[in-house]
């Protein structure tokens, strides 16, 4: 296979697919992958069995992909889930949040800075390449300009997929540590929501997604279920929970398409990225870490909990975490959706200060 096929496959990632066969037996294995991560106890077991079983999947050669229909429904589900959190005390919070933005701002060109450095140090990353594969974020846009100026898209798209896949599985056993329980409540507790409500609900929330696509607002269904779901409880027109049998499922697609990013990567091109990619997701984490710190003490919010929002992770992924991990919804949404703002602005300015692509010489 040549080097601009393997660009392209990967440049496709998350796999998706219209194919009732591959998403079927993905998520087949998805939910192997659940029933032994629960039965291991693993914290969020719906959401990391299923990333780990079909990344593996994927890497050992089987074909695996989620449904367009399948994933767009999945993101509703969750957002309309996650926008249940809300209440007048996340309200009345917000106007604390801009506090983080600077610290999160601050956070990220940290990570751009010590990432480029060591990855053109000991991995020999040219400097263009060592700042894209560094980005906390923002994959569609970093493949696209690593395509655009010719550099090594595959290898760059395997350190961002590693860090993707490394945070969803890192930051519940972070959360672990720091005393936060995230193990027994993957489905939201209470009184389940009226049928009527939520089935109101969701077509409201489909609606405001396909806007906010327009729009082009990241994760346009999550977030507009968020929205919908968070104004549907502030005003008490929509009480109650999602039932379980569709938040778990949910968690479970999810997981599963967290795992199809490694769908016909060999084990070359696994391996000239994997370690490169651990090594900027233990940066990452650690100086979100430490940005964390202050934040945390001037909101008077768990430090596990504004580590989730400061977590360079998916989008998606870390909404949904932050949810089982009873995190404010709409603090970690405005801190995710305000990373993305920040690197829109950040990469380019840096990109035009990097040199022309040349490895790094100590």
């Amino acid at each position: 296979m040549s080097g601009r096929d393997d660009s392209q496959k990967i440049m496709r990632w998350p796999q998706l697919t219209y194919s009732p066969i591959v998403t079927v037996l993905t998520l087949a294995v998805a939910a192997l992958g659940a029933g032994i991560a629960w039965a291991l106890s693993a914290p969020i077991y719906m959401l990391l069995g299923p990333a780990v079983a079909v990344s593996m999947a994927g890497l050992a050669g089987l074909r695996t992909g989620i449904d367009l229909r399948l994933r767009d429904t999945c993101f509703l589900i969750l957002g309309i889930a996650v926008g249940g959190g809300f209440d007048q005390d996340a309200l009345g919070a917000m106007l604390r949040w801009p506090l983080a933005f600077i610290f999160m701002a601050l956070v990220l060109w940290l990570i751009l800075i010590v990432c480029r450095t060591l990855l053109r140090r000991f991995f020999g990353f040219d400097g263009r390449s060592a700042l894209l594969a560094a980005a906390p974020g923002h994959l569609s846009f970093v493949i696209a300009v690593a395509a655009d100026s010719g550099l090594d898209v595959p290898r760059v798209s395997i350190v961002q997929s590693v860090r993707l896949l490394a945070l969803t599985l890192v930051v519940p056993f972070v959360a672990l540590a720091m005393g936060i329980e995230v193990s027994a409540n993957i489905a939201p507790q209470g009184q389940a929501m009226p049928l009527p409500q939520l089935v109101v609900l969701a077509l409201l929330a489909y609606v405001t997604g396909r806007v906010f696509a327009r729009l082009s607002v990241p994760a346009p269904l999550l977030l507009g279920a968020l929205v919908v779901s968070a104004l549907g409880h502030l005003t008490g027109w929509a009480p109650g929970v999602l039932p379980s049998w569709l938040t778990l499922p949910a968690y479970l697609v999810l997981g599963a398409l967290i795992g199809t990013r490694f769908s016909g990567v060999t084990l070359e091109l696994l391996m000239r990225g994997l370690g490169a990619g651990l090594m900027i997701t233990g940066v990452a984490v650690a100086l979100a870490a430490v940005g964390s710190l202050p934040v945390a003490w001037a909101l008077g919010m768990p430090l596990a909990h504004v580590l989730v929002a400061f977590a360079p992770g998916g989008l998606e992924t870390m909404i949904a975490m932050g949810a089982v991990m009873g995190v404010v919804p709409g603090f970690v949404a405005a801190c995710h959706i305000a990373r993305l703002l920040v690197l829109t602005f950040l990469l380019p300015v840096m990109l035009g200060r990097t040199p022309e692509a040349r490895p790094f010489n100590p």
